[in-house]
This record gives structure tokens, sequence and C-alpha cells, in this order.
């Protein structure tokens, strides 16, 4: 039976028409003749989208009880049952009722694509996993319904249903997404322009990496190599040359002018493994290329035009930024380069040679390390020098050899001189060994002058094989000096990488393992002073700088403080102190400087994080504040002011029973309103630290009967359990009021009209336990801590019907009396709130002892 198709559509936010459109295509495809059925469509009580449903037919939803209440989920079974082509399932990030045979609706649409059923369902782009923290840290709201992403980028169609973020707020307030108790604060929290505007982004961009990932798939599977170019998308390759931070500027500034284009930049090292590149040049070009938002990348290869070609095509890459050669005219003849190269075989994509100082200055030869040890050189001239005559006379020795043997035992010599000294030992004992063989065993002897033509060939072959022998042995232990160095470096970087990444703090970390990896003393990251930036006089000045980290004993304050400064940028300097590093240490310990000013930077910008996340968490708090109290403060006011008008009023005449309710109505919104602003003076003093406490012993068949009277009629029906020998609490009389106010109404918030809460105490364990229990719907217990913030509700954002600080205040007087407050889960479904305060002193009422 082949799998059935999805079909998404994706928002950016509530309201935009997800479900609309989806019921849309729905209807169309049973215009056509489609068998379609709703499997599940949750209306939200929006009348355009009840409208859509039209006659499509529904398969009843199954009904669930969970703790006391009652839900309804879709029927899997039965909508497996039915059969249809077509099954419309909203909102495919929806967490199934417990009792459910998949834990998320997600699952079982894939049981419904797997039994051969095509769906169409709906998402919001806060649902998808990938961005949940993203859309935590826009919105200010952790979205615990998530969906895999790849459950969505495997639907066979994804599709954008969007709107403006003014639009849709038009929307909102116009009552089509929300009730109007809902409007002001969704208005004022969730739906902000500057949320909907970044949610939009995310979607789009989401949306596009699909449609990437489509249109990779679509041509891998048809085998096309050619460039599409339907998005920009610019690669600057990099030497690891002074020229290449021009070379990334100007591919940022290529791609900036189309919008949404790509940079990424690109290195090709060599396939051997032997360092080419300077690595602390391209560690800060790989900073500066992720600073302007690209991409840095590196491929192995032998053959550079090729690579980078092979690279740019992977990637789909519409043009290509290279360096202009620099290699000297003369060199220029002999080679094309490879930038002329790769322009040539570059077909489609655009290759852009950007001049530079470097171009045409010819390659800076480096400083080529000796192959072989000083010592090993001084015994090669040696055996060059002493061996040569040795061998001479052993041969004199030796009447009976021929000229070839002769030459043949020589180019043995000039062989082991190589193997031992190098090339320059090797070539002495070939020039000294051809002078021997022509002087003493080439007719005339003792002659420089050679009678036959053939020995004079035999001489020349001779001194040609022992220099390329020679050559090739310096060559190959060059290379084997370098493979070792290589393979040291990548060793001190894999270790200094591991540091950073086991260490808490990445700075204190790399400047450690430096010191560990070169054995130093010390070493110290000094910054330049602001005012002495540009300022060469000033730099020299020791107070112009700063130490900002540092790691080791007497670590240096001044550039000239070390026994090596390696600068990173004009105001960020790494010192090393104990010993001066050799040249070729200077170069990764270059590219860990780079790294060092990343960590830094990371550092600063960690911290500045930090000191912004109270001030944002008190925006946050403020704002929630505001949308809260603009409902909860104008809503008493608004029913006292009514009634008090009512009762003015000479153009009605009201009997005796009817101002008797409009006071009782002014009382009641009133005495709300001293609640509330109670409840707020209370929570200032008391994030101030200035809440003024009187302890005293409290009995609380005393305590529980005044929290329910001012709790009014609505209390009457709770129960009460407290034992007459209870002892008292050690606790504040009207803020233990308070409190008891705040949690019982809570639970008389949530509990069913015909099972009241249930107040019951005890004593143990020198505390007495109060507790305040409902069968309401309950908290999942890893949101139990949430209730506990001001301004929340179960964790959402919903302030219509309070601020939600009545358990945030209660558990901060609590704790404040000595106390604490928890809850727990009541047998059967259902909250407990477990009230403990100190038990007080027991004094005896019997004289002393006689």
């Amino acid at each position: 039976m082949p799998r059935g198709e999805l079909r998404i559509y994706l928002g950016a936010a509530p309201g935009v028409g997800k479900t609309y459109a989806m019921l849309e295509e729905a209807q169309r495809r049973a215009a056509r003749g489609t068998d379609v059925v709703i499997g599940f469509v949750e209306t939200h009580g929006r009348q355009h989208t009840a409208a859509m449903l039209g006659d499509l037919e529904q398969v009843p939803r199954r009904a669930m009880t969970y703790r006391g209440a009652e839900f309804t989920e879709m029927d899997l079974d039965a909508v497996l049952a039915r059969r249809p082509e077509v099954a419309v399932v909203d909102e495919l990030a929806h967490t199934n009722v417990p009792g459910s045979r998949h834990d998320k609706r997600w699952q079982d649409v894939q049981e419904l694509l797997d039994a051969g059923i095509d769906v169409l369902s709906t998402v919001n782009v806060q649902h998808l996993e990938s961005v949940n923290d993203v859309v935590a840290q826009i919105t200010g709201t952790t979205q615990r319904e998530t969906v895999p992403d790849e459950i969505v980028r495997a639907a066979e169609q994804v599709e954008l249903v969007d709107m403006t973020p003014e639009a849709l707020r038009r929307r909102m307030a116009h009552g089509n997404i929300y009730r109007p108790d809902k409007i002001d604060a969704a208005l004022g929290n969730y739906f902000r322009v500057g949320n909907l505007t970044a949610l939009r982004e995310l979607a789009l961009l989401w949306l596009a990496d699909k449609v990437d990932e489509q249109l990779d798939r679509y041509r891998s599977q048809q085998g096309i190599a050619a460039t599409w170019e339907a998005r920009e998308r610019v690669v600057v390759a990099l030497t690891g040359g002074p020229e290449g931070e021009t070379l990334i500027r100007r591919a940022a500034r290529v791609a900036a002018r189309s919008k949404g284009a790509d940079l990424l930049a690109v290195h090709v090292a060599r396939s051997d493994g032997l360092a080419g590149a300077d690595p602390a040049q391209l560690a800060r070009q790989r900073v500066l290329v992720e600073s302007l938002g690209g991409t840095y990348h590196q491929v192995l290869g032998t053959d550079v035009p090729a690579a980078l070609l092979d690279f740019a095509q992977g990637v789909n890459a519409t043009q290509l930024v290279l360096g202009a050669s620099r290699r000297g005219r003369l060199a220029q003849i002999f080679a094309r380069g490879v930038g002329v190269t790769t322009t040539a075989l570059s077909g489609s994509i655009d290759v852009h040679l950007v001049t530079h100082k470097q171009a045409g200055k010819g390659r800076r030869a480096a400083a080529v390390p000796a192959a072989l040890s000083r010592r090993r050189r001084l015994l090669g001239f040696g055996l060059a020098v002493l061996g040569m005559p040795l061998l001479t006379v052993l041969l004199r020795t030796l009447p009976d050899l021929t000229l070839t043997n002769d030459i043949l035992l020589f180019l043995a010599g000039v062989v082991g001189v190589a193997l031992v000294g190098g090339v320059w030992p090797a070539l002495v004992a070939a020039l000294g060994g051809s002078l021997l063989l022509n002087w003493f065993f080439t007719p005339p002897f003792k002659t420089l002058t050679i009678a036959e033509a053939d020995n004079l060939l035999a001489l020349a072959v001779f001194v040609g094989v022992a220099l390329a022998v020679s050559w090739i042995v310096d060559v190959a232990a060059r290379r084997t000096r370098e493979a070792a160095r290589a393979a040291a470096d990548a060793q001190t970087l894999a270790a200094v990488a591991g540091g950073v990444l086991r260490g808490e703090r990445p700075l204190p970390a790399l400047l450690d393992q430096l010191r560990e990896t070169f054995g130093l003393r010390a070493v110290s990251v000094l910054e330049l002073a602001e005012e002495a930036s540009g300022r060469p006089e000033r730099a020299r000045e020791e107070h112009a700088w700063c130490v900002v980290a540092s790691v080791g004993e007497q670590p240096a304050c001044t550039p000239d403080g070390g026994e090596t400064a390696v600068p990173v940028d004009d105001r960020i300097t790494v010192v090393l102190s104990g010993r001066r590093l050799e040249a070729a240490d200077r170069r990764i310990v270059e590219a860990f400087a780079a790294q060092a000013a990343v960590a830094l930077r990371q550092e600063r910008l960690a911290e500045e994080a930090a000191t912004a996340r109270p001030l944002a968490a008190a925006d946050r708090m403020r704002t929630a504040l505001l949308a809260a109290v603009s409902h909860d403060l104008r809503t008493p006011l608004a029913s006292a002011k009514a009634a008090v008008t009512s009762l003015r009023s000479h153009d009605i005449e009201f009997d005796e029973a009817d101002r008797e309710e409009l006071l009782e109505t002014a009382e009641e919104s009133l005495d709300r309103l001293a609640r509330l602003v109670a409840n707020l003076l209370d929570m200032s003093r008391l994030q101030a630290g200035v809440l003024g406490i009187s302890a005293t012993a409290v009995g609380l068949e005393d305590a529980v009967p005044l929290a329910l009277d001012e709790l009014g009629p609505a209390a009457a029906t709770v129960g009460t359990d407290i034992p007459a020998d209870l002892p008292a609490a050690t606790a504040d009389p009207g803020l233990l009021e308070r409190v008891l106010v705040n949690v019982v109404a809570n639970a008389l918030r949530y509990s069913p009209p015909d099972q009241p809460p249930v107040i019951t105490a005890s004593a143990h364990a020198g505390q007495v336990e109060l507790r305040v229990i409902d069968r309401g719907p309950g908290i999942p217990e890893d949101q139990w801590e949430h209730v506990f913030l001001p301004f929340q509700r179960l964790g959402d954002r919903d302030n219509q019907t309070g601020v939600g600080l009545g358990l945030a205040l209660s558990r901060g007087l609590a704790e404040a009396m000595g106390g604490s407050i928890t809850p727990e889960t009541t047998p059967g479904g259902g909250l407990t709130m477990v009230l403990r305060l100190p038990a007080a002193a027991q004094t005896s009422s019997e004289g002393p002892p006689e």
C-alpha cells in the first residue's frame, strides 16, 4: 500500500489563516469528488473558520476524562476505519490527553499516512523544535508543544500562510481571533509588532531552507551539475595570505548587493597534510568572515582550481571571488596561475579577480627550516672531506678494479654522505669525488684531462646521479620534518581546543593550555586603552595597557614585559613570558592568539547578556503587570462606578432589593480592588526587603475562619477539618490571613462546583501543616514551580482572570515567616497546596516542682 501524502500549512502566529486555508483546500478536493473527512479541526470560536467547515463529513471525536475534567480528541481508530482518501487534522504539534494511543498528534498523523491516507494539517513556526528556544527569546513564552523538524520537512508540500503584522493586529482588534476580553492582553504581549515581524522572518527563513533542500535533492536526482541562480551565493577563496581580508570585504559587498545572498569562504588545504598557509592569518580571516555573517569552509585538494570549482558547484554558488596572482611576471609565463585557470573552467559561475597590494610582487619565500639538524650537517661535511680521500686510498690498493667499479663505489660514498648530512655535504662529496676520479683513476693519470670520451660521459653521469640522489634524500628528509611539524601543530591545536571545551571559562582555559604546551611561565592578554588607540606615543606608556586575562606567575603588564608579544588587532596583544619562542612556534601562537581574542569577545558578550537579563526580566514583568493591571483594575472600578452611577440616577426608581444588590456589587468590586492593591503593595515590599513581620503564636482554628469570611459567600462551601488539639503556629496574623485568602481563592477558582475545596491541618516534627485540597484539573509536576512566578497562570500569559500574584505573594510571605508552600497532587485528581509553619513553643501551665 502506498504511503499517504502530507500537506502542511505553516504560519508565523495564531490567526494568520492556516486552518481557513486548509479547509479551503479540503473543500476544493471535495468539490472534485475526493473523499474528504474532518478528523479534527479546532475553530477556536472563529465564525469564518467554522463556516468553512460547510457540509464536510466530520468523524465524531473521542471523549476522554483526565483528572476529573472532560476532553475531546481525534478518534484515530474511527478515522482509520472510515478510510477516507484525505483526512483533515488540525494542530499537528498538539499534545494528546494522557491515555491516548500516542503522546503527540503528529504521531497520529504518521499512522494515518502509513495507512495510505493523505493528510492536511497545520503548524505554527513557534512549534518547530529547532526554533523553539529562539521563539522563547523573542516572545518571552516557552512553547511546550513542539513537533520535530524532520516531520515537517518530510511533508510533500509545505505552504506558508502569510500575513503582515499590521493586518494580523487589525484582525485581532476586530475580534476575529480571540474573545474581546483577551484582546488587550494579547496585543500588549505576544502580538506586538516586533514579535510578529520576527516570527514572520523566522517562518520565511525556515521555509527557504526547506526549498533549498528540495532544490538540491531535485538537482541530485536529475544529475544536474550546472549552477542554478535561484539564490545568490558568493564564494571567496582564501590562501592564508595577507590579501585575505581585502578579498573577504570585497566578497561581502558583492553579497550585500543581493538581499538574502549567502557568503562562503573556502580554503583549499594541501591533501598531503603538510603546513602551507599561515594558520594565524586563516584564524583571523575566519573570525572576519563569521562577523560579516558568512561561513568558513576548508577542503583538501592537490589541484586548487578543480577543488575550488568542485566546492562552488557543490554549494550552487553563483559568484566566485579570487585574488589577483601574487606570482611574478616570469612565473606567470610558465604557468597560468589559479585565477586564470579557474576563470577558464568556471562555466556559468561568475569569477571576480580582485587586485590587492601583494598582486604581482611574487610570493615571499618563507624561511625554510633546515631538513636536518646542524650536527648531522657537520657530520656530513666531515665525511665528505675525509671520506672521499680515504676511499681513494682504499681503491688505490685494489689495482684490479675498472673505472666503472671505481665510479660506482664513489657514487655509494656520495649517497652515504647525502643520507647523513643532506644535499650540501653530498654536493661537496660529488665534486670532490669527480676530481679524485679524474686525477687518480682516469687516463692520463694525475692530470685533469680525460683522454677518452666514454670516461668523460661516465664522470658526468656520476656527478648527475650523485646530485639527484642527494637532492631526493634532502627533500625526503625535509618533507618528513614538515609532516612531523604539522602533526605536532595539529596535536597542539587539538589539545588547546579540548582545553577550551573542558574549561568552564574558555579564555583562561585557552591561556593555561598555551602556557603548558610551550612551557611558559605566564601568558597574559593585554588591551590598549581606547584613548591610546591609534597613538603610538601613548601606546608605549605603561598605564595605557590593561591586563584583561592572565595565567601563571608574574604575567607581563605591557607588551615589552615579556619575551614574545603577539598582536591580535590594534588593541589586543597576547604576551608570553618565560622563554623566547622559535619562529615556527610563533605561527601557532598567532592562531591561538586570534582564538583568545574571540574567547575574550564571547566572555564580554556573556557578561553583557547577564547584565541585560535582569533588565529584560524586569521589563517583561513590568509589561505583564501593566497588561494585567490594565484589566484587573478596570473591571472592579467599572463595576463599582456603574453601581454608584445607577444609585445616583434620578431617572430610575430602584426598590429596596435592587438598591441592596447594587450596593453589594459596589462593595464586592471595591473589596476585590482593595485585595489587588494590597497584593501589589505587599509584593513590592517583599521584593524590596522592607516587609515588616510581627511573629506570634497564632491558632489556625481562628485564622482559617477569618480568611474564609474575607472571601465572602464564595467560601461558604469550603470544608474544614482542624483538630482541636492542634498546636499554634508561629506567624504574623495579618500576613497569615493574606496567605490563606490567596491560596483558598486559587483553590475555589479551579474547583468544580460540586466538589468544593477542603482545608485540613496537622502537626509533624515541630511544624504545623495546613493543606488546601481541591479537585480541579491539577497542574503537571513539571509546571509546579511556574505557578509561583508573578503574573503567571499555569505558565501562560493569560491575565484576564487576575494578575497571577496570589500564589507568588503567598510563597514569599510564607518564607518571610519562616515557613514554606509546596504543591502536591491530590489523590484522584486535583492539586493540594501544603502550607508549613513553625509550631509555637509550648509553655507549661503548671508551677515549678516542689
